[in-house]
């Protein structure tokens, strides 16, 4: 699971007003094509059926195919709960990776970006149905990315799935259901397993304060649940947050307040109270424990050492991978250059763990 964007957009807004954000470099000239598939009929694990799913996308890049028609260069980026596929294009992302000879360009690689169930441009709870809307998982949402690349964009093979928290997540589901699907993964910022112990409970703790919020009114609210929305809120800024910068940024009592209270300031607009219901409750069933050994491409796994949602003292990362029949772990040391659970956003921190395994895995 991610620092959900709109909250990640909070500490980006209170970070620049004071005066510590880090630059990369930017991603100008970066401009996708974006579009909508429509899934019709789409039916939910949970027995649901949605008659018309909307799939909004972006992409980069053309298309290449073998002579057999096979794509050969395409590549997925999967985004965190509560995020976009927009959110790829901000430069320590998009900057480091899809500009000319980079490691991803854009002019040599089919980049496909979509807004997963519940999120962005995507069908959503917020559109409309409200808590009506249909109880999906995370193997709802890779069947629909599955049924987006085949059907919507004509890819019937991808070069490499990179997936950041949620889509970490979801990186490994591809794994186990599509295994051939795919050249290599790369999950950043996971576990692949059950989400249990703390990383449940904080869920929980969303969830049921969004649920217990009288004002939330089962879903049929006209003006958002503030008190749901301030839990969200700010139990999303410790989760996503890093300890190592914030000590060194906010090396004071007065510089940590005036932080906070910038913070508080910015709010929480934009956000909906049933859609982050929702994307939190889609991690409920989720675990890939169970069928690693069906993965046998390669795989290049990355977590970062000052991950609060994924703490590395769990050791879960290391003893996992190893039924990995190609797969390497890396954990990343914490420093003033990481960004907790974030990090896996900043690519010229792991970017070289890309490399290794866009070489490893080549045809």
């Amino acid at each position: 699971m991610g620092l959900m964007l709109a909250a990640a957009e909070i500490l980006a807004c209170v970070a620049a007003q004071s005066g510590w954000t880090q630059a990369t470099g930017a991603g100008q000239g970066l401009v996708p094509i974006e579009g909508d598939y429509i899934a019709r009929d789409f039916h939910f694990k949970s027995q649901e059926t949605l008659a018309d799913l909307r799939l909004h996308y972006r992409t980069m890049g053309k298309q290449a195919k073998d002579k057999n028609g096979r794509t050969t260069n395409a590549v997925l980026i999967l985004h965190g709960t509560g995020g976009t596929g927009a959110q790829f294009l901000a430069p320590q992302f998009a900057g480091v990776l899809f500009g000319p000879g980079q490691l991803l360009d854009s002019e040599k690689y089919f980049i496909i970006l979509p807004d997963n169930i519940g999120h962005g441009k995507s069908s959503k709870p917020s559109d409309g149905m409200h808590a009506r809307f249909p109880q999906y998982d995370y193997d709802d949402m890779v069947a629909a990315q599955h049924e987006l690349l085949e059907k919507g964009l004509g890819v019937d093979h991808l070069r490499l799935v990179l997936g950041t928290s949620m889509g970490c997540m979801h990186s490994w589901v591809w794994g186990e259901t599509f295994p051939d699907f795919s050249d290599a993964l790369m999950p950043l910022a996971c576990l692949p397993v059950q989400i249990a112990g703390r990383n449940r409970v904080w869920r929980d703790m969303i969830m049921d304060g969004i649920r217990n919020d009288p004002d939330w009114k089962n879903g049929e609210y006209t003006t958002e649940p503030a008190a749901a929305l301030e839990v969200f809120r700010d139990i999303s800024l410790i989760a996503g947050s890093s300890p190592i910068p914030m000590q060194k940024n906010l090396p004071t009592r007065d510089a940590a307040d005036e932080y906070w209270h910038k913070y508080l300031g910015v709010g929480a607009k934009g956000l909906d109270a049933n859609d982050i219901l929702y994307q939190f409750n889609s991690s409920r069933n989720y675990d890939a424990s169970g069928q690693l050994e069906k993965i046998t491409v390669p795989v290049m796994y990355v977590n970062s050492a000052d991950d609060f949602i994924n703490p590395p003292e769990l050791g879960i990362a290391e003893k996992e991978i190893k039924r990995v029949k190609r797969g390497k772990f890396v954990l990343i040391p914490a420093s003033e250059q990481t960004h907790g659970h974030g990090t896996h956003t900043w690519a010229a921190i792991w970017q070289q763990y890309l490399k290794e395994l866009l070489d490893a895995s080549k045809n």
